[in-house]
């Protein structure tokens, strides 16, 4: 099964726990603090691996999460930072924010990689928290946790040229002539219901790769047929040709099939109209193909080249070959993001920004106070509740933060409850 888009669940590991220990050894009078910090956690790393084509194994494991980092210990020794969880993925695939829809990564060469969600860091353990006022603290980290996020992976197959045009056209026919490629061939629409690649080895020695596309219909755009699905992967290929059936073999008109497509393509990314297109005049060999191509060649007002060939009788291929392999050496890539934007991703800005609030609060019907924020929460998860120097630490960093006084300026009285994930607290004035 072709598996081209799919929505996985992946989290960077949390950091492992530092340490409260203290040095007990004989003969060594008063040996201080000496608990470790934790390990980093391992990040969650994205690789091309050349050999795979579809996205179907995500079909079946969505969920990707690293391992944690190892938990300080005593002596001062510092936990082991977690190995990064490698996830193969197709060349070809790119990785978009599935929240935001911001584009993450774009992988296309073999051994390429992204770090995808990166893991937390080590909590400190209480030899870090040494002051000359106190000497000997009890307060130790837990680790940070890794981030975690929603992607959404698309694959876009690399192909040098692509096929498109309306069903039954002999997009497939003409692939399985000039490749080794064996798509499913038959007279019905729709034969095609996933895209098919082949490498095409033209006469001279040079050779390209070769992408089959499911026939586009009109609305296909909008998602009418099954064209829609496949769209995108006509967006890295440096050359379209455009198959049409001069015999008109279905009733349609030539001339009108190819402005539709063009519009598809249009409609569906502006950019895919910089390409180079190639029309070639398909099914030569039946009656009234002559007459036909004549008349759109008096319609067709762009300067596109037309090769007429025949899959049936081989006519014409060779050119088309020469032809392609040629258009194809002088093309340059196309980026499938907006220079633009890309531009201004990689232009960096500095200019002082008014940091907003860390932490919302809301109230709930029976009265408690709700306390969420990414920096509150964060803190939150890094604090050792089991250990009363930590509480006050975590104390004060709320009031740092400005979390007593908002409370009060939102009419918090002594001993209402405040929560935090799923914890409460009694706010005291």
């Amino acid at each position: 099964m072709f598996v081209d888009q799919v929505k996985i669940y992946i989290k960077g590991g949390d950091g492992g726990n530092g340490m409260v220990a203290f040095r007990r050894e004989k003969y060594v009078p008063k040996g201080g603090p000496a608990g470790g910090d934790g390990g980093k956690g391992g990040d969650v790393v994205f690789e091309v691996e050349e050999g795979l084509r579809t996205l179907m194994d995500f079909r079946f494991k969505r969920h990707f999460k690293a391992d944690r980092g190892e938990h300080g210990m005593s002596k001062g020794q510092h936990g082991r930072g977690s190995n990064d969880l490698l996830v193969k993925v197709p060349p070809g695939t790119t990785v978009s924010n599935s929240e935001t829809g911001v584009t993450i990564a774009d992988l296309l060469y073999h051994g390429q990689r992204a770090v995808i969600a990166k893991g937390g860091r080590g909590g400190r353990g209480n030899s870090r928290f040494a002051t000359p006022s106190n000497p000997a603290p009890e307060i130790a980290e837990n680790g940070e946790p890794g981030q975690e996020l929603d992607v959404t992976l698309e694959l876009k197959l690399l192909a040098d040229c692509g096929l498109v045009g309306f069903p039954s056209v002999g997009k497939s026919t003409l692939l399985s002539v000039v490749s080794a490629a064996r798509p499913k061939i038959a007279e019905y629409h729709f034969t095609t219901i996933v895209p098919n690649l082949g490498v095409v080895a033209v006469p001279d020695g040079r050779s390209f790769v070769m992408a089959d596309l499911p026939g586009l219909i009109e609305g296909a755009h909008s998602g009418v047929g099954l064209g829609h699905q496949f769209l995108r992967h006509i967006e890295r290929t440096k050359v379209i040709v455009h198959v049409i059936d001069m015999a008109s073999v279905e009733g349609r008109d030539p001339y009108e099939d190819f402005v539709t497509i063009n519009e598809e393509l249009r409609l569906y990314n502006l950019r895919l109209m910089e390409r180079p297109q190639i029309i070639v005049a398909h099914k030569m060999d039946l009656p009234e193909a002559e007459g036909n191509l004549e008349i759109f060649k008096s319609k067709l007002k762009e300067d596109i080249k037309i090769i007429p060939i025949s899959s049936a009788t081989r006519t014409g291929i060779d050119e088309l070959l020469y032809s392609v392999a040629d258009l194809i050496e002088i093309t340059p890539e196309f980026p499938i993001y907006d220079a633009e934007n890309v531009e201004e991703e990689q232009r960096v800005l500095y200019k002082y920004e008014k940091k907003g609030p860390s932490f919302n609060i809301s109230r709930e019907s029976d009265g408690s106070w709700v306390l969420d924020g990414e920096e509150l929460e964060k803190l939150f998860k890094m604090t050792d509740f089991s250990r009363e120097e930590s509480v006050r630490r975590f104390a004060r960093q709320l009031r740092g933060l400005g979390v007593d006084d908002a409370l009060r300026e939102r009419g918090a009285k002594d001993g209402d409850i405040v929560k935090i994930l799923e914890f409460e607290f009694e706010f005291i004035d």
